[in-house]
């Protein structure tokens, strides 16, 4: 028992104090100073969750949404239904088929939307993680003639929604340029509504 009780003891402090007490601290210190970052850098418009600035969104058929600016491809998910519970990157070298099959198909979407010339490699590729949230400024600058011609806006306004949402190095010298999708195209919906074309009534059926 001499041996025991000091065991338990130290046992129970360390237990109360690493799984109870330090991570109260920690998980109050963050809700008081970084909420949204402790919550998950969350995106809220009108009381609804749109997203986070932290995550790439999935949107199942980019073709059908000429209005947006377009994210990198998913390794995560190639389903806008399903919810991305890890991250992952797709570890396919640069001769694998199915790679080199999403690439083309992917680079044959950008050339349907009018892009004719050199396209950036994080419009086709997939980042490490697969969430990326960001594509580089010069993935969003190609995009802006068709996001302005379906938006039916000037250019210059969809350069400088962009502008606002692209974040610079750290430091000067940490990391790259990059643009947040989620941010650039909340901003498009408010700033540069777009209408769908009206859908043509269904013809009458022939009188018998």
């Amino acid at each position: 028992m001499k041996l025991l009780r000091p065991c338990f003891v130290m046992t129970l402090a360390l237990l109360v104090l690493c799984c109870l007490v330090y991570p109260g601290m920690v998980t109050a210190f963050a809700q008081v100073l970084f909420r949204a970052q402790a919550n998950g850098s969350l995106v809220e418009r009108d009381g609804k969750v749109l997203g986070s600035t932290l995550i790439g969104q999935s949107v199942a058929d980019w073709a059908a949404h000429r209005e947006y600016v377009w994210g990198r491809p998913s390794a995560a998910s190639n389903d806008a239904s399903t919810n991305i519970t890890y991250s992952s990157g797709s570890n396919y070298g640069p001769m694998n088929a199915a790679l080199l099959a999403e690439v083309k198909a992917r680079v044959a979407l950008l050339r349907d939307s009018g892009v004719n010339g050199p396209i950036p490699a994080d419009l086709v590729t997939k980042s490490a993680s697969g969430l990326d949230p960001h594509v580089s400024p010069a993935a969003a600058e190609i995009q802006v003639p068709r996001i302005a011609s379906t938006r039916k806006v000037a250019e210059s306004k969809v350069r400088e929604l962009i502008a606002n949402h692209t974040e610079h190095s750290s430091l000067g010298f940490l990391g790259e340029p990059r643009v947040n999708v989620l941010l650039v195209n909340l901003d498009l919906d408010s700033q540069a509504p777009y209408t769908a074309p009206a859908k043509p009534a269904p013809s009458a059926a022939p009188a018998k």
